[in-house]
């Protein structure tokens, strides 16, 4: 039976590393994205010997995904941070934060879900937009730091495996 897309959750913490207060502020993605695809490039080697075999070796990823369009919401964290990432021309770590891909489709458990949170950065790369109301597009960077565990979707709490 195919997973309905609903089903791959993708929660951006609005709290990033430098905040000096709070806790993590975990806001799902995709109420205005029609596709969230994190893009995965391989870095491959492939080599032919002398008998024209080919042999090819992956030993990388480097992962991104786009969010665009996402429409600018008063109130919302994570618009906050993208604003002040925007106003303070922000670099290095203060644009880190993680990610946490929850498999909605799992059986739960005690109202938590099957999650990798993965430690990443953002990079807002416009801001603006048309008609149709403030946009400020952003691409996530991921390091490859992930940590397996669960995640419940009512409290938006990530719980280390």
């Amino acid at each position: 039976m195919k997973i309905e897309r609903k089903y791959m959750a993708h929660y951006l913490n609005a709290h990033f590393a430098n905040d000096s207060e709070g806790t993590a502020e975990y806001v799902r993605l995709g109420k205005d994205l029609e596709e969230y695809s994190p893009e995965l490039s391989a870095n491959v080697e492939k080599k032919q010997n002398i008998l024209g075999n080919t042999s090819v070796t992956i030993d990388s990823y480097q992962k991104q995904g786009e969010v665009s369009p996402n429409y600018a919401e008063k109130g919302d964290p994570l618009f906050e941070k993208l604003q002040a990432i925007i106003d303070g021309n922000m670099v290095l770590d203060d644009l880190k934060t993680d990610i946490v891909e929850v498999k909605l489709w799992n059986e739960e458990a005690s109202g938590a879900f099957p999650a990798v949170r993965e430690e990443c950065y953002i990079e807002v790369s416009s801001y603006g937009g048309d008609t149709t109301g403030y946009q400020i597009p952003f691409n996530i960077h991921y390091t490859g730091v992930k940590t397996t565990g669960t995640f419940n979707p009512s409290t938006k709490t990530f719980t280390e495996a």
